[in-house]
């Protein structure tokens, strides 16, 4: 069974920082490419950041040059470190997992979401 769980979520002041991690189990973590979407209130889920197991990096535009996608393979996790917040990063927070070879940036590829973690930035 596969199980992905988000945590380090919260409440942060713009111009903070945070670090989400997502921890995975059931699955061959290093050959799944993992995602960070969000989703705000009455808006759909977007793409966030992206990491294959190469691990070649993406990012939406919205985000590049403040946060950074990690992946520590001995530990099945990845990371999402979140500088230079703003009140418009507020929003839900997902981490998913698609196999590499099949890396997209549309939330309907993926295989598998974690349950969520909420981030709100405060202005």
């Amino acid at each position: 069974q596969v199980q992905l769980g988000e945590s380090g979520g919260g409440l942060v002041q713009a111009g903070g920082s945070l670090t989400l991690s997502c921890a995975a189990s059931g699955l061959p973590f290093s050959t799944y490419a993992m995602g960070w979407f969000r989703q705000a209130p009455g808006k759909e889920r977007e793409f966030v950041a992206g990491i294959r197991g190469s691990p070649s990096t993406y990012y939406a535009d919205s985000v590049r040059g403040r946060f950074t996608i990690t992946r520590d393979n001995a530990k099945n996790t990845v990371y999402l470190q979140m500088n230079s917040l703003r009140p418009e990063d507020t929003a839900v927070y997902y981490c998913a997992a698609v196999r590499s070879l099949r890396f997209t940036r549309d939330a309907h590829g993926y295989d598998y979401w974690g349950q969520g973690t909420q981030v709100t930035v405060s202005s």
